[in-house]
């Protein structure tokens, strides 16, 4: 099965009969002759049409971006979505640049997951149904009125299917397969906070919060956030990373998880997406520390 999809420039009428486009984003042009040119002449990209078009570039840029952290949504929260929804949008490229690949599986009447069934997502058909390549490399149609996106610790094969998709050389735009996962010890589960990643040394709480916010990962009142809807309810994991002056050193806290009432939750009540989530935000921001001569030689 085959889904490539195949772009070709497209051109619209510019002054001195010129002929301006896009390509991955970029502005790009043909002189009078039908000859694309390396550059834009400067005088070529102050025209209103070359300003029109580097805004739809913004704009599809931002799209890209908004169908991305969708459907990266429609994984943390392991949500439901009709059919329907798929089949429209997916000749849009930026919507299908986000799901195509991605490891789905059929969601019954009841809402349950059939994650037996999972499979890389490779075509959608109004008809067929939704199209996977399936463990055995087979190809296989969804007919459900429902299609999820399971995070990767709910994927029992997972280590199979990332050996299918580099069989088969398939990428992902979202990190799915290769996603870090992270399942608590059994000394973990009474606790209600995992002090795994505390005493991470930064020279400014600048420098944290920084790099927080380059990951995706909120900060508020002194913590790094990272909400999952799981289970039908909402967690916040928190990693506090300091509340002192900006400039100030800071040095990493505990991780914790608390509920819409701000109440903080005992690891063994909580989900395997929201703790595997927020395992993964904590090691990631800790990463960032300020190694000393000391860590490096244990």
């Amino acid at each position: 099965m085959t889904s490539t999809v195949q772009q070709q420039d497209a051109w619209v009428d510019a002054e001195r009969d010129y002929k301006l486009g896009l390509r991955a984003g970029k502005l790009v042009c043909q002189n009078p002759k039908g000859k694309s040119l390396a550059s834009v002449p400067k005088w070529l990209k102050e025209t209103e049409t070359a300003e029109s078009l580097l805004a739809l570039a913004d704009w599809l840029a931002e799209h890209e971006l908004d169908c991305l952290h969708t459907v990266e949504r429609w994984m943390l929260r392991s949500l439901s979505i009709p059919r329907a929804v798929l089949t429209e949008i997916w000749e849009d490229p930026a919507w299908r640049g986000g799901i195509e690949n991605m490891v789905i599986v059929p969601v019954a009447a009841g809402g349950k997951f059939d994650l037996e069934r999972a499979g890389l997502l490779r075509e959608v058909d109004p008809k067929r149904g939704l199209g996977v390549i399936d463990l055995d490399g087979e190809t296989q149609w969804f007919k459900s009125d429902a299609f999820a996106v399971p995070h990767p610790i709910l994927i029992g094969d997972l280590e199979e299917l990332r050996e299918l998709a580099g069989d088969l050389g398939i990428r992902q735009s979202i990190d799915q397969l290769y996603r870090p996962i992270y399942q608590p010890t059994d000394d973990q589960l009474e606790l209600n906070s995992i002090n795994d990643f505390s005493g991470g040394h930064f020279e400014q709480l600048n420098f944290a919060t920084s790099h927080c916010r380059r990951l995706g990962y909120p900060v508020r009142g002194g913590y790094a956030t990272c909400r999952v809807w799981e289970n039908h309810a909402l967690i916040e994991a928190r990693y506090f990373i300091g509340d002192e002056y900006p400039e100030s050193p800071t040095w990493t806290g505990g991780l914790v998880f608390v509920d819409d009432s701000q109440k903080p939750q005992r690891i063994s009540s909580i989900g395997p997406v929201t703790y595997s989530e927020g395992v993964r935000m904590a090691s990631e921001i800790y990463a960032k520390r300020k190694v000393d001569s000391s860590e490096e030689d244990a």
